[in-house]
């Protein structure tokens, strides 16, 4: 059986993940919860938790939005309301773009002086 490719990410990618990880972990202690209690209201395996606070990319995205969710970590400046408004907006600005990405069609470049 061949070997599959592993996933790689960009720095970035992992240090925004980590940087996420452990605002969860720091507002989960600093309201003494422990995690297994926090994976409980997520529904989730301690273990799966541990991994969303260790910064692990591979943590469903959903799940991070909703581990923030329950313990109030604000990503973003909106309330509910201003999210959705927001979406709203974002939505209706995609309806203007074409329905599918196109490569641009490349002219080819007379360097002959």
């Amino acid at each position: 059986m061949p070997a599959t490719k592993k996933q790689s990410y960009a720095r970035y990618t992992i240090a925004a993940v980590s940087v996420l990880g452990s605002m969860i972990q720091l507002e989960r202690k600093s309201r003494t919860m422990t995690a297994q209690e926090l994976a409980g209201r997520l529904g989730i395996t301690r273990g799966t938790l541990q991994r969303l606070e260790q910064g692990d990319p591979k943590v469903e995205l959903g799940l991070a939005f909703e581990a923030c969710t329950v313990l109030g970590i604000r990503l973003f400046d909106d309330d509910l309301a201003g999210m959705t408004f927001r979406n709203e907006d974002l939505q209706k600005r995609l309806t203007l773009l074409p329905k599918y990405a196109r490569p641009r069609k490349q002219t080819a470049v007379d360097n002959d002086f």
